[in-house]
Parts: C-alpha cells; structure tokens; sequence
C-alpha cells in the first residue's frame, strides 16, 4: 500500500466576513501560496488499527488513542472510516505539515481538514466526493469555531473563488479579470471561537444595529460580486474601504489591522479591509500593478510579520 499526499490551499475573505454567519453573503477566494499538506504512509509491521499522529507546526506527535475524542484529527480520521464503510483501519503514520499561518484568518484549520479527509480517503481506497469532504470539514470546523460560517471548508474545498451564502447553492465566480491582493499578516493570532462569540452577544445585546450592519455589508458582497463578474476589478476598491468600516462597528477590528489598512492606503492601495475574524491577523490591500511594491514594502516597514501577494487570475 503506497503512501498517500493530499494538499489544500488558504484562503481569504473579500467581503462579508461575520455577516455570513447571519445569512448575508460572502466571497471568498483560495490563496494557492500557502498549502497544508497530509501524508499517509502505511505501518505494515505494526498492529492493524494502529493510527500514530504527527503534527510538527504544533509539536503534537501521540497515536490516534492518545488524543481526545474531540480533537480534530482524531475526530477526521474516525469519521472518514465512518462514512468510507471502511471494515479495516490499516496501522499507519499521518503526517500533517501547513504554512498557511495559524489562527490569522486564512483558513489554516480547515485547509488541515480537508488535506487530511483526501489523504486519509484515498489511503483507505475510497476517496470522498468534494461535496462529502466538504461537509466533514464543516463538522470540524464547528468542534473548533462554534457556529462557522461554512465559507472556509466550502472555497478551501473547491479551490475556486466562491459567492457564499447560507442556505444557497453555492456560486462559483467567474473571473473575468485579474485581481491583485497584497497580503500583510499582523503576526497577532485571534481565536475566531471569540470574535465569532463576542459578536453573537453584541448581537443578542442590540439586534437591530446589528442587523442593520450585517444588511450594508450584504449589500457591498452583492456590489463586488457583480463588478467582478463584469470584470472591473478597480472599482472593489471603495467597496472595501466601506466593508472594513463596517467591520469596526461591529468591533472585530483593532490598532493594529486599522493602522496596517491606513499604511496600504496611504502606499497606493485602491481599497484595503481585514480579513477573516478579526482583531488579529491579515488585512488585505486591492492593488494594482504600479502600486504592489510600493504597498508591499510598506506593511513590512510598519511591522507586518509576513507579507505576500496574491494574484486571482481570470478562469
């Protein structure tokens, strides 16, 4: 039995983070620069069943017994023997490497996910259709996040750029022409679990601004995804300069992301916002082609931890 390799790429929220939780829309688009990887080697001279974890990135290295009922890993792996009908679990050694940064909002935990669901699938000899991969990826995202959205498993899933919205087909965005994305990680890590929460009780506190809120910035993903379908790309500057105030009247913005969205602007960037959950990690800055260096050098001059440029091409 060969070993097994699965990847899967980052992602990024354009528009609509927090407000998909309330059935606003969305967009987001894979960010194929940072991938994680799953490698499943099998262990014939060990005991059949016997499942060893290796997850360096977070010093984790036990078998599969070792670990809680809840953690995610163990948590995929038992429910892809579930759901393959698989009557044998061959003894093996999962290895599960990533560099999409940790809790920074592009979607390391559910890139893992499905890394891990593929590889372990197509180990076992029954890969699961994206649909399935999709599914178990959001049942792991809401042992980690609480209520997730759905967007991350679903655009990390498909690789494609996606126009999400709870309870809708999802759509697939046709690009029609290019988009330049600087890319600046704060370095400050922020659990979604808690952003997600606070804002819920700011929600449950004053429902109606919220509300209010969440409607506006539903509004703005609907205005992107139509300029982008027409394919000019420029105008979704203005678009995220509004989603980003937006977002700091709910509250999941901080010094730090308004400072770096203020040093892209003030660098050439046509638009700039966080993105993902907030508080910490990314923001995301709309260039164009004679201001990318400029806005690039500048996040890492004002202190981003990481900074890179992404392009999302016409399909």
């Amino acid at each position: 039995m060969p070993a097994v390799t699965a990847t899967a790429p980052g992602k990024i929220i354009l528009f609509g983070e927090h407000a998909v939780v309330y059935g606003r829309p969305a967009i987001a688009v894979p960010v194929n620069q940072v991938r994680s990887r799953a490698v499943v080697n099998p262990e014939p001279a060990a005991e059949t069943g016997r499942v060893t974890i290796q997850a360096p990135d977070i010093g984790l290295s036990a078998t599969m017994d070792q670990l809680p009922q809840n953690h995610p890993i163990r948590f995929v792996v038992e429910r892809v023997v579930s759901v393959s009908g698989a009557s044998r679990l061959p003894a093996c050694t999962i290895r599960v490497t990533s560099s999409i940064p940790f809790s920074s909002g592009m979607g390391s935990s559910a890139a893992v996910s499905v890394a891990l669901i593929r590889a372990f699938s197509g180990f076992l000899g029954r890969p699961l259709s994206d649909e399935l991969v999709s599914d178990l990826a959001f049942e792991v995202e809401k042992i980690q996040h609480g209520t997730p959205s759905g967007i991350d498993n679903t655009v990390i899933t498909y690789a494609v750029p996606v126009f999400y919205q709870k309870g809708s087909q999802i759509e697939r965005l046709k690009i029609n022409s290019a988009i330049t994305l600087v890319i600046a990680d704060s370095g400050l890590t922020s659990s979604t679990a808690e952003t997600v929460a606070d804002v819920r009780r700011g929600w449950e506190g004053d429902a109606a601004r919220y509300e209010e809120l969440f409607d506006q910035i539903g509004d703005i993903s609907r205005k992107a995804r139509d300029i982008i379908i027409s394919g000019n790309p420029g105008s979704l500057g203005s678009l995220m300069n509004q989603n980003q105030t937006l977002l700091k009247k709910i509250g999941v913005s901080s010094e730090t992301l308004d400072s770096f969205v203020e040093t892209a602007m003030a660098s050439g960037a046509l638009g700039a916002k966080l993105s993902g959950g907030g508080r910490g990690g990314n923001i995301i800055a709309l260039v164009s082609e004679d201001s990318t260096t400029f806005v690039a050098d500048a996040l890492k001059k004002a202190g981003a931890e990481r900074v890179f440029t992404t392009r999302i091409l016409s399909n």
